[in-house]
C-alpha cells in the first residue's frame, strides 16, 4: 500500500473535530499536524490525538512538517494569507466555507493556486449529505420530466437570543454578512447540484436578532432559462419538525409535471405521483454520524479519493467561484429591490 497522504490541520474549533473525526476514518490519509494559536484548544487537541504533533504557528508546521494537503478549518478572514503560506510552498488546501471573507478575496485564492500550481479545495458538503445524493439520482431516473419548482425551508432553530451562536461558532455574530454568506451558499451550490445552473435571481434579506450583526432571514429566487425555480426560504430563528432540526438543516420540496418529491428534516424522501393522495417512501441507506449524515467523511473520502484513486475532483476553488457569483448577486438584488441576471 503506497503511504498515505499527510495531512495538517489549522484550527481546531468547532467543526474542526468532524474533519479529524473523518480524516482518522481514512487509512489512505494521517494527521501529522495541527496548527492552533489557542493554547486551550492545543491542550484539548493534545488530549484527544496524542499521535499529532502540535504547533502555534501555521508556518512554522508548514515548514516543519511539509505536508501534502493542508485542511484550513477557520474563520473566513484567515483563509487567503493561509491559502497563500501553503500556495508558496507548493502545499495543496483543502478549506473550510465560506471560502474567503468574500468573492474578492475567493479570487484571490483561486489565482494563487492557479499560479503555484496546487490544487484548493473547498470542503463545501451539503452536496455530499446523503439525501441530497439519493435525490439526485432520483431526479435522473425517476423524476419528472417538466419542474416547475423546488423550495427549499431552512429551520435549524439556533439563531434566537442574546446567547446566539455563542456555544459552537461565537464568530458567526460578527459577520457582516451572515445567513447568505454562511449558511444559504450551501443551498445555492446544493440547487446547482441537483437543477443545474439558473439565469437569474431575485431576493429579501432580514435581520430578527439584534445581538448579530449580519441578516439571519432570507428569501431567494433562483430562475432558470426553462422557467423553472428554485426558492431558497432561510430563517435561523424557526425551526422544523425533526428528532434534531439541525440535521438536514432544510427541508425540500420538488414540484414537477407528473408529481412530487419531498424530503423532510429527518432525511425521509418521499414521491407523489401527480393527481395521487398516496406517498411512496424511497428507502436509502445513510450513516447518523457527525454532521449532516456523515457528510464530512463523504466529502473528504470523495478528495481522497481523487489524489490516491484518479477519481474526478471535487469543488476545486476555481469552480467554486461560481456559488459566490450568484452569492453576490442575492445581496445586489436585495439592496436593489430588482431581478439580477446571472452571468456564470
Amino acid at each position: 500500500m503506497p503511504k498515505p497522504l499527510r495531512i495538517a490541520i489549522v484550527g481546531s474549533g468547532y467543526f474542526s473535530a468532524f474533519h479529524m473525526d473523518a480524516w482518522k476514518r481514512i487509512e489512505e490519509a494521517q494527521i501529522v499536524a495541527v496548527a492552533e494559536t489557542d493554547e486551550a484548544r492545543r491542550q484539548a487537541v493534545a488530549s484527544d490525538h496524542p499521535d499529532v504533533d502540535l504547533y502555534d504557528d501555521a508556518e512554522m508546521m508548514l515548514d516543519t512538517v511539509q505536508p501534502d494537503i493542508v485542511d484550513i478549518i477557520t474563520p473566513p478572514s484567515s483563509h487567503v494569507a493561509l491559502i497563500e503560506l501553503a500556495a508558496r510552498r507548493g502545499i495543496d488546501v483543502m478549506c473550510q466555507k465560506p471560502f474567503c471573507g468574500d468573492l474578492a478575496g475567493a479570487e484571490r485564492a483561486a489565482e494563487l493556486g492557479d499560479r503555484y500550481g496546487i490544487k484548493v479545495t473547498v470542503h463545501e458538503n451539503f452536496r455530499f449529505q446523503p439525501w441530497y445524493q439519493v435525490l439526485k439520482g432520483e431526479l435522473a431516473q425517476n423524476g419528472p420530466s417538466r419542474l416547475y419548482r423546488a423550495t427549499f425551508h431552512l429551520r435549524p432553530g439556533d439563531g434566537q437570543g442574546a446567547e446566539a451562536y455563542l456555544d459552537r461558532q461565537p464568530y458567526f455574530r460578527a459577520m457582516s454578512r451572515f445567513l447568505v454568506h454562511e449558511t444559504l451558499v450551501h443551498l445555492i451550490d446544493v440547487a446547482r447540484f441537483l437543477f443545474g445552473e439558473p439565469s437569474t435571481v431575485m431576493a429579501d434579506i432580514q435581520k430578527y436578532n439584534k445581538a448579530i450583526a449580519g441578516e439571519d432571514s432570507a428569501i431567494i429566487i433562483l430562475g432558470y432559462s426553462d422557467g423553472m425555480q428554485v426558492v431558497i426560504d432561510g430563517n435561523r430563528n424557526a425551526d422544523q419538525v425533526a428528532d434534531n432540526p439541525r440535521r438536514t438543516m432544510a427541508n425540500l420540496l420538488i414540484e414537477g409535471a407528473e408529481g412530487e418529491l419531498s424530503m423532510n428534516g429527518d432525511g425521509q424522501i418521499v414521491r407523489r405521483k401527480h393527481g395521487a393522495n398516496t406517498l411512496q417512501p424511497i428507502d436509502y441507506d445513510w450513516r447518523d454520524h457527525g454532521f449532516g449524515g456523515d457528510c464530512v467523511f463523504t466529502t473528504i473520502r470523495a478528495l481522497v479519493d481523487h489524489y490516491v484513486g484518479g477519481a474526478p475532483r471535487i469543488n476545486s476553488a476555481r469552480d467554486y467561484l461560481t456559488n459566490q457569483k450568484i452569492e453576490e448577486a442575492v445581496y445586489a438584488s436585495a439592496r436593489s429591490g430588482r431581478r439580477i441576471d446571472l452571468e456564470i
